[in-house]
């Protein structure tokens, strides 16, 4: 393995024509790799102090939760609307075709914790959008977001300016 992109399989056409999917299943896959994903994904965090990070469902929990295990903290699921028991804050976003609702516990973060969201991809960036307005609306101090993916010509960090953005692999196109 000479370097990470190199385990992500494209699957051309998928969802739909035109498009090109990053499949990640190569990656997590093979041991070395995922290994050492997780480990690039946490090393701009490891001086930081963390309280909690945010998997956005579903692959951002793959990452995020190993995350947190190794930076020492908790980890918080957000979810799809009705898949969270109990009282929760939720957050509706617009999507190409559409919306989509997230949700988030009303308890899962504190008022000044620190957090850190993570997926593993950055695409449009509405979707982290979301999350970072419910982790702000709790009182929440975002300190990153971390992706194993960017795909740079879609223009995610864009929604995210006020949040430091850090992605391992990068497409142009």
């Amino acid at each position: 393995m000479n370097s990470l992109d190199e385990l992500i399989r494209d699957i051309p056409d998928f969802p739909k024509k035109g498009i090109v999917f990053k499949d990640i299943t190569t990656l997590l896959g093979d041991v070395k790799g995922f290994k050492l994903a997780i480990e690039k994904m946490c090393e701009p965090f490891r001086s930081m102090h963390i309280d909690a990070i945010i998997g956005i469902e579903s692959r951002g929990f793959i990452f995020g939760s190993p995350m947190a295990l190794i930076l020492g903290t908790k980890f918080v699921p957000i979810r799809k609307k009705g898949k969270l028991p109990g009282k929760t804050l939720s957050k509706t976003y617009d999507l190409e075709y559409g919306s989509n609702t997230i949700e988030i516990h009303i308890d899962a973060i504190e008022s000044g914790e620190n957090v850190l969201i993570v997926d593993d991809l950055l695409a449009t960036g509405g979707t982290v959008r979301a999350a970072a307005d419910l982790v702000q609306s709790m009182g929440g101090k975002l300190v990153g977001a971390a992706f194993l993916i960017e795909l740079l010509f879609l223009n995610g960090r864009e929604k995210l300016s006020n949040i430091p953005v850090y992605s391992i692999i990068k497409y142009e196109s």
